[in-house]
């Protein structure tokens, strides 16, 4: 049962993961904002990745998804360590 618990937990951080990879290619694309699925992907991945904006963007490049990213990525590995120590594996 427990590790129905932690494979849904990593599934939707994946799949989280995947929303803020797709947000962000998006914006490479003119319009693509204010599509249904821009404005349900604006909704979503903004509350989350409004924590990161404290980063300036160097020379025009945003990397405040990148740390998002990469957070999100801890996040996950932390839940599989975790899984693992509390199945007794380790």
């Amino acid at each position: 049962m427990i590790t129905v618990i932690f494979q849904l937990l990593h599934w939707a951080i994946q799949l989280y993961m995947l929303a803020i990879f797709v947000w962000v290619l998006m914006s490479w694309l003119p319009g693509a904002y204010q599509s249904g699925l821009g404005k349900l992907l604006t909704k979503i991945c903004q509350p989350y990745m409004s924590w990161f904006r404290f980063i300036p963007p160097i020379f025009g490049i945003d990397f405040s998804p990148i740390l998002a990213l990469l957070v999100l990525e801890l996040c996950a590995n932390g839940l599989v360590f975790l899984e693992t120590l509390m199945l007794g594996v380790i």
